[in-house]
C-alpha cells in the first residue's frame, strides 16, 4: 500500500515541516535545458549550480552531521531564496508502497516550522538509501524547489561518502 498523505504529513512534521498539500499537475525546474540525465548534481556551474562551502561538507560519519547539514542547508536555502516569506517550498518525496521497487516521486508543499531538524529527525522522507553503502546511521538526502520554481535545493551524499547542499538557480549567474 503506498504511503498516504496522512503519514507523510505525521512523518514530516517529526523534522519541523508542516504538510500543507501534495501538488498535482507538472512542476518547472529552473532550467530551460537541463543537461544529460539532469539531476542537481549533474548540473554544472554554466547551468547555475552553486556549491556548499568547504566547511559544509560533511563526513557521513561526523558525529556533527546533523547539525553541520542544517547549517549549510539553512544557508543555503534562505541566501538562494528557496524559502517564501512564508516560510513554505516545495519538498520532492517518494509515496511508493515499501514493498515496491519503482519510485512514486511527488512534490509537496511544506511550511517550516520555527523549531526544526531535517538532518537530525531520522524521518525516512529525508532520509538517504545511498548512504547505506557507507554507514549504517541516518544520513539525509532531499531535493526542495522555491514556489516560485526558481531555486531547486539538493542536499546530497557523494562518491566520497560525505553530504553537502547545492542550488541550482540560473538566474544567479554572472551576466
Amino acid at each position: 500500500m503506498a504511503i498516504t498523505d496522512a503519514a507523510l504529513a505525521a512523518d514530516l512534521a517529526r523534522a519541523g515541516l508542516e504538510f500543507m498539500e501534495r501538488v498535482n499537475g507538472e512542476v518547472n525546474l529552473p532550467l530551460p535545458s537541463p543537461p544529460p540525465y539532469y539531476s542537481p548534481a549533474s548540473c554544472r556551474e554554466e547551468h547555475g549550480r552553486f556549491d556548499a562551502n568547504p566547511d559544509e561538507i560533511v563526513g557521513v560519519d561526523d558525529p556533527d552531521l546533523p547539525a553541520k547539514v542544517n547549517a549549510g542547508w539553512w544557508r543555503m536555502a534562505t541566501e538562494y531564496d528557496l524559502i517564501d516569506a512564508q516560510r513554505e517550498f516545495l519538498l520532492a518525496v517518494d509515496y511508493r508502497d515499501p514493498e515496491s521497487v519503482e519510485p512514486e516521486t511527488a512534490w509537496v508543499r511544506v511550511r517550516l516550522a520555527d523549531e526544526w531538524d531535517l538532518a537530525g529527525s531520522e524521518v525516512t522522507a529525508l532520509g538517504s538509501s545511498f548512504a547505506g553503502l557507507y554507514t549504517e546511521r541516518f544520513v539525509p538526502e532531499f531535493t526542495m524547489l522555491s514556489l516560485d520554481h526558481q531555486a531547486l535545493l539538493n542536499t546530497t551524499v557523494w562518491g566520497d561518502g560525505t553530504v553537502s547542499t547545492i542550488v541550482i538557480r540560473p538566474d544567479r549567474l554572472p551576466a
